[in-house]
């Protein structure tokens, strides 16, 4: 969670999956947001096989996330995805400008 200046306001843990999934629902990702009036997020989650790169799925919850973000006045910055000693930034891929899956 970052204020208007990005800074960290908090870190929240959202929810916790097993080996191939982590159900998640946009409200519960921006509760926390609204409280602490954030006016920014970063999501960040770990793929377990230890490859971080993005599935259709991560493409799609990020877009999904993006929207309700603009519903609710906070930007979804960016969504990284920890792999075994890497990482994929959705936003250094592109995925983030515009709201499509450009550049994965």
């Amino acid at each position: 969670l970052l204020n208007t200046r990005h800074e960290v306001l908090a870190m929240t843990e959202v929810a916790v999956g097993n080996l191939d999934s982590a159900p998640i629902h946009p409200r519960e990702v921006f509760k926390e947001a609204v409280r602490r009036s954030a006016a920014a997020v970063i999501i960040a989650h770990n793929h377990p096989s230890g490859n971080p790169e993005p599935s259709a799925d991560d493409l799609t919850i990020t877009e999904r996330l993006r929207a309700a973000g603009r519903i609710v006045g906070i930007e979804v910055l960016d969504h990284l995805i920890i792999g075994h000693g890497s990482y994929v930034s959705l936003r250094e891929r592109g995925v983030m400008e515009g709201g499509g899956h450009r550049g994965v």
